[in-house]
């Protein structure tokens, strides 16, 4: 490297030098090709952060910035000899001029490649751009590093225009129009050829702020434009739109994410794009589509309908009235079969409870001891504990040998084929779509810049359909962190075309973050100042002549007055909002062509309020109890898209799902705060808040299993995080039904919210389907209280208890065989049944699992209960933030988070283990205290020890025993 640098600080280079430079030019992974003229640089000097009280809106229209070539100073090039650092800037321009001919000469003369050629080897480029870059005397000191910066920029664009010279996309060579920009940084390009820099075609990719700019002239479009005078979009052969722009002065007000766009006046197509090597790839696709579309026949296109319906979900068949011709609504059936099973579990359980009563009516027959009959008073709590056991039972059973057809159908609840497309009518454009995400301190580049960069290709195809996005972002943590990570958090918006809002705080100036988890207060706040801004928006009075430009401008004016207003809130960018919102996490990834079909079932279906997408799940680290959790996130929602089939009614889980503006804004409330708001702040449910609101305002929900696993969301990465998770699931169950008990002799036990669900117009089968899951943490939650009963009364008092109880053994053993054998054979067979996966490898599958899975749910009794009790007692318990990308650690650093957030849980099981051993085999105890029995032992065992194994077992980091 030292030569490299000796290189460039002047001299004649020695071979040894020349071949170091080659070596470190090949490492910058630049593609292959050969210098065709020295880029121009434009510099636009970065404007000053504004202070954080306001922002520049976007209705403000700073000076364009003035294109001025960058100052390059020549000594000792091989092919500039006859320049020296007094020759003056013509006499430069003619040298270069110079050597484009004779290197265009030779290429020439050497037919097997041209000067456009990829297959040019990369050491030449590398020398000539080598050459190119020396500095002169008075550079000497300039680092090296920004020296290979600049040298990585200059490659690249002269790569670009190569590329774009060779396919014959640049008809007029002056720079006038036609050419290549990359941006630097903000404001800063190259230009190719230079003279470009002074365009509109410049000043307009300044505007747009893109990374990277071509334009493309090819005898395709120019005789396409030329056919469609008036055509403001063009048609491709996949139902993509590509926009017209009259103009190149247009281009600025082009829709950004469609990343193309026609220019009419100039017949001439402008592709820009994020990624540079993805530019020549966009522009080759959209000429490869004219020319599909003129040439293809009908017969091709048919075909290749067919073959991608076989690929992906069916679309539904349109349906048509015979008289009048008009297309008739999609035909949903409400199905049954959840209705059906319910009743069926409700039979078990009734036969259970009767099993038991039977047992108290024989002792009391016999010892005429009517205080039996307390045993009553715990049907409630039986029925409660056990739905779930039951519903299980009836439904692997319908799994194995029930109907399958409706999961593959459409129904109410429930879509298993794609909507019939909607289309632009009369030039309306389509609905306009916002995807909101609230972040906190994620991290930017590992975490939130593939979320985005996932959101924006699903946006542009969405664009290109003829509708229109934006993204908002809710970042709760922007004024928390240090001012150079937000800096470089604002700048990552601005240039991602991301508005965003931030709130003050917690404590600043008295602000207080509602809510436990602060997720709903933040979006609130957020919503708020968008909702004031459109305020402002709907009190115009728009003349005749409105404009898009107009618009903007207002929008600029109202935002800033809106800031003004509220002092301490921060906002910045498009944060209007839609007719729909897509709500996703800060570690979502979107699948590319989505947005259309889901904007298209919410169009023909007015009833849904949110439509909830079926998910797959992003994998981070790949460790197997990440891989573990990710079985276990898809055999839930396998479950769930059966029981939605069955026609029991959609969950709303809170992120990847679209849900209707006008609806969310019915369900809207006041509180102290008096202003509007729209997420319920005084749980941590809520999602379930907001589908309960809107199904007791007339709305439903509805899952959307045309999806697929294209929506991807991020699982637990560790033990630890997963535990948080039902910790907090099981504090939302409590939050949702009982008040605390403090509260239960002047409110009572039940919650206003619980007495809502229970009087609301939701199905009582959905509703006991609903109970039951919650049922479930109250199960978990008492499991280690029961089963420490259990030992001593099995292990002391055996034989004298009471029929009617039924001991931990007995219990466990049908818990084995429901969910560890019946479960995984119907799991298998419906995955079969319905073509997810043949019968053995799904089988084998939920078998690989079993054992994570029972020390995992044996050992969450504790932390379950502890949930349940910190909210019943008021106890502060929280949370912190979930990790969403791979963290270094080791077994030193694991056994300080185990011993710090589980020493109390690895000590009680220690204990339980050591009073086992000690009432079993010590031989002091006196034999009526020994507990020897193996229906005692077993089920203690079982419980404390999956409690002692699991943050220690299920601990990657800790079992690779890495220090």
């Amino acid at each position: 490297m030292d030569s490299v640098k000796n290189y460039f600080k002047g001299g004649k280079p020695t071979p040894e030098e020349v071949k170091a430079a080659r070596r470190a030019s090949k490492r910058m992974s630049v593609r292959q090709s050969r210098l065709s003229g020295v880029p121009s640089t434009i510099d636009e000097s970065s404007p000053a952060q504004p202070e954080f009280t306001t922002f520049e809106s976007l209705g403000d229209k700073s000076p364009l910035p003035k294109f001025e070539p960058m100052n390059h100073r020549f000594s000792r090039f091989s092919f500039l000899s006859n320049v020296t650092q007094e020759s003056s800037a013509e006499e430069i321009e003619q040298a270069r001029k110079s050597f484009r001919m004779s290197m265009s000469g030779y290429a020439n003369h050497n037919r097997r490649t041209t000067m456009f050629t990829e297959k040019t080897e990369m050491s030449d480029i590398a020398e000539s751009v080598v050459e190119d870059s020396i500095a002169d005397s008075d550079e000497k000191e300039e680092n090296s590093e920004n020296i290979l910066e600049e040298l990585k920029h200059e490659i690249m664009v002269n790569y670009l225009f190569q590329q774009q010279c060779a396919r014959l996309w640049i008809a007029d060579g002056t720079g006038e129009v036609e050419g290549v920009m990359l941006k630097k940084s903000r404001g800063n390009y190259l230009a190719c050829p230079p003279a470009l820099a002074d365009s509109f075609f410049a000043d307009s990719c300044v505007e747009l702020n893109v990374q990277c700019a071509m334009t493309v002239n090819s005898r395709v479009i120019k005789t396409f434009l030329a056919w469609t005078p008036d055509a403001i979009d063009v048609p491709l052969t996949n139902g993509l739109r590509v926009q017209v722009l009259p103009t190149m002065e247009d281009l600025p007000s082009a829709k950004k994410h469609q990343f193309a766009a026609f220019v009419a006046d100039e017949a001439l197509l402008v592709v820009w794009d994020d990624d540079v090597h993805n530019l020549i790839k966009r522009a080759k696709f959209i000429e490869d589509e004219l020319m599909e579309l003129v040439w293809s026949s009908g017969e091709e296109e048919v075909q290749e309908e067919e073959e991608g319906a076989k690929k992906g979900p069916g679309v539904v068949e349109a349906r048509f009235d015979p008289v009048t011709g008009e297309e008739l609504p999609e035909d949903r059936p409400t199905n049954l079969q959840n209705t059906v099973l319910v009743s069926i579990t409700l039979v078990i359980i009734l036969a259970l409870l009767g099993a038991g009563f039977r047992q108290v009516a024989i002792e009391i027959s016999v010892d005429y001891n009517w205080f039996r009959l307390f045993f009553f008073v715990l049907t409630p709590v039986q029925v409660f504990f056990t739905l779930f056991f039951a519903q299980v039972i009836v439904g692997c059973t319908a799994q194995i040998i029930g109907p399958i057809k409706q999961v593959t159908s459409n129904s109410r609840f429930y879509s298993a084929l794609l909507p019939r497309r909607i289309a632009p009518v009369n030039g309306d454009p389509l609905p306009h779509v916002t995807i909101q995400c609230p972040v906190y301190k994620e991290g930017l580049e590992g975490v939130i810049a593939p979320t985005v960069k996932s959101c924006k290709a699903a946006m542009s195809t969405y664009e290109l359909q003829g509708g229109s996005c934006n993204m908002l972002f809710h970042d709760d943590g922007l004024q928390l962190i240090d001012e150079d990570e937000r800096n470089a958090r604002i700048d990552f918006y601005t240039d991602n075309n991301i508005g965003w809002t931030a709130r003050p705080k917690h404590g600043s100036e008295g602000f207080v973050r509602k809510g436990k988890f602060k997720k709903a207060s933040n979006m609130n706040f957020g919503m708020m100042v968008s909702c004031n801004v459109e305020a402002k928006l709907n009190a115009l009075d728009r003349h005749v002549n409105w404009n898009q430009n107009d618009e903007a401008e207002a929008y600029g004016t109202a935002l800033q007055e809106v800031l003004d207003e509220h002092g301490r809130a921060w906002a910045d960018g498009n944060i209007r909002i839609g007719d729909y919102i897509i709500i996703i996490d800060s570690d979502t990834r979107v699948p590319e062509d989505c947005i259309l079909d889901a904007v298209s079932e919410m169009e023909r279906s007015q009833e849904v309020g949110i439509m909830q997408f079926s998910s797959g799940v992003m994998q981070v680290t790949w460790t197997f109890f990440e891989n573990g959790i990710t079985y276990f996130t898809n055999l839930i929602y396998s479950a769930i898209k059966y029981t939605v089939a069955n026609g029991d009614v959609a969950p709303f889980v809170g992120h990847n799902a679209i849900l209707r503006w006008k609806a969310i804004q019915q369900v809207s409330y006041f509180d102290e705060d008096n202003y509007e708001k729209f997420w319920a702040e005084n749980t941590v449910s809520e999602d379930f808040d907001m589908s309960l609101r809107l199904q007791c305002n007339g709305y439903i929900i509805r899952l959307a299993a045309w999806a697929g696993e294209g929506f991807q969301e991020g699982v637990s990465l560790t033990v630890y995080d997963e535990l948080a998770r039902w910790e907090k699931y099981a504090y939302g169950c409590n939050e949702l039904l009982f008040n605390p008990l403090y509260m239960w002799f002047t409110q009572g036990p039940l919650t206003p919210l619980c007495h809502e669900f229970l009087i609301s117009q939701i199905r009582m089968t959905s509703k006991i389907t609903i109970l039951s899951y919650i049922g479930t943490y109250y199960a978990i939650g008492a499991a280690w209280i029961l089963t420490l009963v259990n030992y001593f009364a099995v292990g002391w008092f055996n034989g004298y208890l009471d029929k009617y109880y039924l001991d931990s053994w007995n219990v466990w053993f049908g818990l084995v065989i429901v969910f560890v054998g019946l479960g995984n054979v119907s799991l298998a067979v419906m995955r079969y049944r319905i073509g997810e996966k043949t019968l053995l490898a799904a089988f084998l599958e939920n078998i690989k699992w079993v054992p994570m899975f029972v020390v995992f749910l044996g050992g969450l009794s504790i932390h379950v209960s502890q949930a349940l009790l910190s909210h019943m007692f008021v106890w502060e318990m929280s949370w912190g933030s979930t990790v969403k990308e791979a963290t270094f650690s080791n077994a030193w650093i694991e056994l300080q988070l185990i011993w710090g957030g589980y020493r109390n849980t690895i000590f009680l099981s220690l204990l339980a283990i050591t009073m086992m051993i000690v009432l079993g085999t010590a031989s002091f105890v006196p034999y009526d205290w020994k507990v020897n029995s193996f229906l005692a032992w077993w089920p203690m065992a079982s419980c404390w020890g999956s409690h002692l194994l699991l943050p220690i077992a299920l601990n990657p980091a800790l079992m690779t025993f890495s220090f």
